[in-house]
């Protein structure tokens, strides 16, 4: 029975849900059947080399679940053969940050035992995500739901056709960044990055009336999107701000009268540190505006504005066109935050 126990040390999925996935998996297709022996916790933890807390915690999902049973000095049973699972899901993202997290814990929360999730990360690197799908067509089961998130560092002119040609596009669902040469003929759930943040400081130009200009921290090698910085010049353009793009914030200086806007989190930190060395009060004589939220913003230096999509939105529903198969291409909302920090 160890053999119908899948555990891939690059997927992002907590191990302990890849035992409930393999055992679920295992009943759905027929190769666990009812009152058979699943494998003990300690072949499982001395097989695996994992802790004993994952393989009872996984078990015990099951138990309560009401899948498995135990039985005091035999171990570890099957419960129930007849399980409808509605997916296997192949789901793939950027990198696992804050943000991207929120998104998993949504999407997995919402799908419950109705699916399987085997989660990878390619780290923005698109030779990593082509290896990690077409390394998907060659497992000896069949996914039935790609959920993908698209954000390279470098290259993918081509993702459309590799795409179209590695993915069967009925069980393609798109996240975040819209695939444009895909539009409408996938499901997605997407940002409009160019208009939402436009968007944005359009409902934050009252409080950005008190400063004289606007920089974006947009890295000169970044995955993301150009449509933001679009975005920022389209609104700094119309409403008449000075304003400029920063590649490079560990060499620049702290400008009085202007407004910080930082994409990724790592900037965020030099960014602080660089107005703490400094005499200027954070929401008078320097602004910040983050994308993205997470919790630490909102009590971080008395709160940071924040401009942010619903990523907890956005999980749930990719899960919700899996569990209903339905076929949806809609924009995400996109929220603005107000705090101390402007």
């Amino acid at each position: 029975m160890l053999e119908l126990i899948d555990i891939k040390e690059e997927s992002k999925v907590p191990k302990y849900k890849q035992i409930v996935d393999s055992i679920l998996a295992a009943i759905e297709n027929g190769k666990l059947k009812l009152d058979d022996r699943l494998p003990s916790v300690n072949e499982l933890l001395i097989e695996y080399d994992i802790s004993r807390d994952t393989v009872v915690r996984a078990y015990d999902h099951l138990k309560k679940n009401k899948i498995i049973e135990s039985v005091p000095g035999k171990g570890y049973y099957v419960k129930e053969d007849e399980l409808a699972l509605k997916a296997k899901v192949f789901l793939l993202f950027n990198k696992l940050s804050a943000h991207k997290k929120i998104i998993y814990d949504a999407f997995a929360r919402t799908l419950g035992d109705n699916a399987t999730i085997d989660f990878f990360i390619y780290e923005n690197n698109y030779r990593h995500f082509k290896e990690l799908i077409l390394e998907s067509k060659k497992r000896s089961y069949t996914y039935t739901h790609y959920v993908v998130i698209s954000h390279f560092e470098e290259g993918g002119d081509d993702v459309i056709n590799f795409i179209k040609d590695e993915i069967p596009l009925e069980k393609l669902i798109v996240l975040d960044k819209r695939l444009d040469g895909l539009a409408n003929t996938v499901s997605s759930i997407y940002q409009d990055f160019e208009q939402d943040i436009y968007s944005a400081l359009v409902a934050l130009n009252p409080k950005l009336k008190k400063y004289r200009q606007i920089k974006l921290l947009l890295r000169k090698k970044t995955y993301h999107p150009i449509e933001i910085k679009k975005g920022f010049i389209k609104f700094c353009a119309q409403f008449a701000y000075e304003f400029g793009i920063i590649e490079e914030i560990e060499s620049g200086e702290i400008e009085k009268q202007t407004v910080y806007i930082n994409l990724k989190e790592s900037d965020l930190v030099i960014l602080i540190k660089k107005i703490k060395g400094t005499n200027f009060v954070l929401g008078q004589d320097v602004g910040i505006i983050s994308y993205n939220e997470t919790p630490l913003k909102e009590v971080l230096l008395d709160g940071i504005t924040v401009i942010s999509t619903d990523f907890e939105n956005l999980g749930k529903k990719a899960a919700e066109i899996i569990l209903k198969n339905q076929g949806v291409y809609m924009e995400n909302p996109f929220h603005v935050i107000q705090r101390s920090s402007l």
